[in-house]
Order: C-alpha cells, then structure tokens, then sequence
C-alpha cells in the first residue's frame, strides 16, 4: 500500500495499479509481430531444404539461334 499527499495535506491511500494497459496492448502486438516473423522465417527454411530448385524457362530455337550469329558460329544447316 502506498500513501500519497495532495495539494491539501490529506493523505491519499491507495494500491498500485499494475502494468499500464497500454503496456500490455504493445507487448501483445510486438510478441505477434515477433511470432509472425519467426514463423516466416522457419517456412522459409524448410522450403528451401524440401523444395526443389525452379526449373529455368527453356530457351527457343529462334533465340538460339539468334545468339550463335551473335557470337560468330554459324547455325548447323546453313
């Protein structure tokens, strides 16, 4: 119990409130942004080890052949 004056002189008696509600509505939204990003964090990793590696866009015959002019090697054929 803790006891306080005011401006008159008479003692006010009263119980400490506890944790500032305010207090507990951050604590409660940093734990789930904590837990959000921690559980992000772990999806990823498991998908990188279970998951298989993407699969490159094959490249066309027209681009192919575009890039051996380029380079100087004649396409086969002509």
């Amino acid at each position: 119990m803790a006891a306080f004056a005011d401006g008159g002189g008479n003692n006010i008696v009263g119980e400490p409130k506890g944790l500032n509600p305010a207090l507990i509505v951050l604590l409660v939204v940093v734990a789930l942004l904590l837990l959000f990003f921690i559980g992000n964090y772990a999806l990823y990793v498991y998908a990188q080890k279970t998951l298989p590696p993407k699969k490159k866009k094959p490249i066309s015959k027209k681009k192919l052949k575009k890039e051996r002019l380029r380079q100087g090697v004649s396409a086969p054929g002509e």
